[in-house]
């Protein structure tokens, strides 16, 4: 069998475990969806009407189509978390040490965490968009190709920070710790241009909010789907998201080709 062929066949096999054990254990899923759900169904009927006023609108419609688009980058950041906690718990448990010394790929145990990972991530993109297509959200001028563009950049999205997640999962040494240590991809959206513009924002914060990951992704994707201006925000977002994807896998493999201690 070729090199190109057991990796293949062995990277499906441990896809097809990840994915055994979030069907066997929806619980960890479900309570990561919970913060980007709630945070959608708060800003909408709570502050809805406030919020579309301060961007001109004549009722919450408005906001709905503004907060969306960054409510799905958060679910993908908190979606994520759960690829950590899942490396870290292997790490822990000992299964990564016996999977070293098996005639299997090297590199497929990392990719079944991180293939299955950015499936959970679409899963819970297209779930969470379900809710708000529910309360009111509408996208009628973006086009077939435009949608296609969206969801590349999803999935890109999905794919960088779940490398970066599982270099966090490496790190830790048990899963509670990998959890702390993978929340900021659920705080960068909070200070992000998720919620409110970043010229509402003080002078001193938009620097903050400007230069991060989630701001060119959440921006772009809002253009994709309704229509408004880009820039450079596309390549900002695809240059971020290749960054985070080297970095993670640069920093999951040398932890995983570590000698255990």
């Amino acid at each position: 069998m070729s090199t190109l062929s057991l990796a293949v066949r062995d990277s499906s096999t441990m896809l097809r475990r990840n994915l055994l054990h979030a069907r066997r254990y929806p619980s960890l899923t479900l309570n990561l969806l919970l913060t980007p759900v709630m945070l959608l169904l708060l800003f909408v009927y709570i502050f809805g009407d406030v919020m579309s006023a301060g961007l001109g609108g004549a009722d919450r419609s408005t906001y709905i189509a503004y907060l969306v688009p960054g409510i799905l980058m958060m679910t993908i950041g908190s979606t994520v978390i759960g690829a950590a906690v899942s490396v870290s718990t292997d790490m822990s448990e000992g299964i990564i040490a016996r999977f070293r010394t098996m005639a299997i790929h090297r590199g497929s145990v990392l990719i079944g965490h991180v293939v299955g990972s950015v499936l959970q991530s679409v899963a819970s993109v297209v779930l969470v968009g379900a809710i708000a297509v529910a309360i009111g959200f509408r996208s009628t001028d973006a086009t077939a190709l435009e949608w296609l563009a969206a969801f590349g950049l999803l999935a890109l999205f999905a794919l960088a920070l779940t490398w970066i997640a599982v270099g966090m999962g490496m790190a830790s040494p048990n899963a509670e710790a990998a959890s702390n240590s993978a929340m900021p991809l659920i705080l960068l959206p909070l200070i992000s241009s998720a919620f409110t513009p970043i010229s509402a924002m003080p002078g001193w914060f938009q620097p903050i909010a400007e230069y991060q990951p989630f701001t060119p992704a959440i921006e772009t994707l809002r253009g994709l789907l309704l229509g408004t201006e880009i820039g450079w925000n596309g390549w900002l977002a695809v240059a971020w998201s290749l960054a985070l994807a080297a970095l993670g896998y640069r920093w999951s493999s040398s932890k995983f080709n570590q000698d255990p201690k």
